[in-house]
């Protein structure tokens, strides 16, 4: 095995993820693991959790982590990389405890971890660094040996996260009737999330205006939109939006929502819009709801033609990108120069977390970051 292409000091990649419920009985208890801590009565998360019941209480996100592990796996095979890749989440089975403690009876003791998260944000990074030290503690309470635990860089301007969506945006335009299609509106999408954690997102000199998470997404829909750009020939006007809001009404959060987006944009005479979800790695429940349902038919509404844009998924050129963000790191670790892809102005992230990056209102302890308990 070349040099390039050594995984050492790494024994195994975890696929990271949020979770969800796969039938109607699991949706309230799931609900209950994503709001811990945060006495919602059960009855309430009955209501939020419509959203799953119109889709029979199954969430996409587990069906399409496994597709990911499939095409991760068939990457690693073709590329001969001999690496076994571990799947566990957050909120639901597999649970992330259980996973790591089968990589540790596996004999796993330098794991590469893989978020389904692209963006710095406390939700997007930090509180799954505040899982893996939860994990860990378990691991070390029962007298287990504990692994370290490495998390890969943030991956949003990867070109195997970027060139997909852009395609993406391509093919969407095209199923637009061709005499709204070059004049179609670019609305880039992602979670809201409150102002303050926004403002604190990403390491302490990015903090305020929007920190990381704002400006990271700003980025990608601008290379996004050059590229689409050059390759159609029309410049369709773009904005950063944001959708899924869950907080209190009188915390401000990122505006504005795609609904009122839509609204806005048929008010000034635009002839139609694509919803180009950056900010989500595959079609789970805030696409398959907050886009595909709630903001299409508010677009239907308002007469305004739309098309929502693909997700990466489990598109191969991710699966690549995940193996070549895995190598880089494990060059890195073992001291070689290491080349990083990045797209647009703000290059490549970060592979250790500093310290002030992404702080939680309350402090808890966090793995694979500078000020890891589990260094």
């Amino acid at each position: 095995m070349s040099d390039q292409h050594d995984p050492a000091p790494y024994d195994a990649l975890l696929l990271l993820s949020f979770g969800g419920p796969e039938g109607p009985d699991d949706v309230v208890p799931f609900l209950e693991n994503v709001t811990r801590g945060r006495g919602i009565p059960k009855e309430r998360l009955k209501e939020v959790g419509q959203h799953y019941f119109l889709f029979g209480g199954v969430s996409p996100i587990n069906d399409q982590n496994r597709a990911l592990l499939d095409a991760l796996r068939t990457d690693f095979a073709d590329a001969d990389l001999g690496l076994p890749v571990y799947w566990g989440n957050r909120n639901w089975a597999p649970y992330l405890t259980d996973t790591l403690r089968e990589m540790v009876t596996d004999g796993r003791r330098h794991i590469a971890v893989l978020t389904t998260s692209a963006y710095a944000s406390y939700s997007g990074c930090r509180q799954y660094r505040e899982n893996l030290a939860d994990a860990l503690a378990t691991l070390e309470a029962e007298g287990l040996p504990l692994p370290r635990v490495d998390k890969l860089r943030h991956y949003f301007n990867h070109p195997g996260f970027v060139e997909p969506m852009i395609e993406g945006v391509l093919a969407s335009l095209a199923e637009l009737d061709p005499s709204v299609r070059a004049g179609a509106h670019l609305a880039f999408t992602t979670h809201s999330i409150p102002d303050s954690s926004a403002d604190s997102s990403g390491p302490v000199t990015e903090h305020g205006d929007g920190g990381a998470y704002v400006r990271q997404h700003l980025d990608v829909a601008r290379v996004i939109a050059d590229a689409v750009r050059e390759r159609t020939g029309n410049d369709h006007p773009w904005e950063l939006v944001y959708q899924s809001r869950s907080g209190a009404p009188h915390i401000p959060w990122l505006e504005p929502d795609i609904c009122d987006h839509l609204e806005a944009l048929h008010g000034a005479g635009a002839p139609a819009a694509v919803m180009v979800p950056i900010g989500f790695v595959s079609d789970h429940m805030e696409v398959l709801y907050d886009l595909d349902t709630e903001a299409t038919a508010k677009a239907a509404e308002l007469g305004l033609p739309v098309r929502r844009s693909a997700t990466v998924g489990a598109d191969p050129r991710f699966a690549a990108a995940v193996r070549e963000l895995l190598l880089e790191r494990a060059a890195h670790e073992r001291g070689a120069r290491v080349e990083r892809c990045a797209l647009g102005a703000l290059g490549p992230s970060h592979d250790l977390c500093p310290i002030g990056c992404c702080p939680a209102r309350a402090e808890r302890p966090a793995a694979a970051g500078a000020d890891s308990p589990y260094a």
